[in-house]
């Protein structure tokens, strides 16, 4: 996992790394699950599927991102591995139209009794939203509305 949390007035933000783009959006999901939760404690029992699809990187991220929010909000499930795939190559397009990203996400329904309740997160932004290579790592800088 390669993120942290940065600061940011009235919400809350991460700053998520990766050697490609594909390892990038893992760590930014799995610390936007860190805010939700101590990930430690997420069991692999079931796994959900998801599919995302936009016409740039970032929309693509900030997608992904919510419809993992929708998972949690709307059936509890929070995850702490993921397996992804897309067509996402060094951050181009590999002959289509628009970015997309099928991912596999291992994790467990939410219990108050043994997953302690973090933050409330409603959506990831565009807000100062960046995606940027430096120093040879993809980096992605978020804000979430809590």
């Amino acid at each position: 996992m390669d993120f942290e949390i940065i600061d940011v007035s009235g919400d809350v933000g991460i700053r998520a790394s990766g050697r490609d783009i594909k390892e990038l959006f893992v760590n930014a999901a799995l610390g936007l699950y860190n805010l939700i939760t101590d990930i430690k404690s997420v069991r692999p029992q079931r796994s959900i599927n998801v599919e995302v699809r936009d016409d740039s990187l970032e929309g693509l991220l900030v997608r992904f991102l919510n419809e993992l929010i929708f998972q949690f909000d709307t059936y509890g499930f929070i995850g702490n591995s993921l397996f992804l795939e897309g067509n996402i190559k060094n951050g181009t397009l590999e002959a289509s139209e628009n970015y997309w990203l099928k991912a596999e996400i291992k994790g467990e329904d939410f219990d108050p009794e043994r997953h302690e309740r973090r933050l409330l997160v409603k959506a990831a932004t565009y807000h100062n939203l960046r995606l940027y290579k430096e120093d040879g790592l993809w980096k992605a800088d978020l804000i979430f509305d809590i």
